[in-house]
């Protein structure tokens, strides 16, 4: 009966712990949810300026230069916005690649779950093989 007891206490806290580990995986994919919208959100108003700076720029070394090293400036423009793009796309991969994985607090938690049930049964075990030997 008392093997019956124990893994009914088991399995109820099983299920609390499951519960909390749910209810902390909802809470850290809306929280990365709402920070990804914003981010992204920001990133297209900052793209929309950039973009609208690079064109003048652009134009203005272009109209600089038009009566005496015209395709020059525009090469050199070219190869400019080029290198800058490809800067950028690293920045943003390596920005990515840096990023702990989604869930991670949960995951620990959930390890460390794991890691007290185990305990817990195995001292159960323990105190069960004594009282056989009694």
């Amino acid at each position: 009966m008392a093997l019956f007891a124990t893994a009914g206490r088991i399995g109820a806290t099983l299920a609390a712990m499951a519960a909390t580990r749910l209810e902390l995986a909802a809470v850290e994919v809306q929280q990365e949810a709402r920070r990804m919208v914003g981010c992204l959100a920001w990133t297209v108003v900052a793209a929309g300026l950039a973009a609208g700076a690079v064109v003048l720029a652009a134009l203005f070394v272009v109209l600089l230069f038009w009566d005496t090293h015209r395709l020059q400036a525009v090469a050199g423009m070219a190869v400019l916005l080029g290198l800058g793009a490809a800067l950028l796309l690293f920045k943003v991969r390596a920005a990515l690649d840096a990023r702990p994985p989604l869930l991670a607090a949960t995951m620990a938690e959930l390890r460390q779950d794991l890691d007290f049930v185990r305990a817990a049964a195995h001292a159960d075990a323990n105190l069960q093989a004594e009282a056989l030997h009694d």
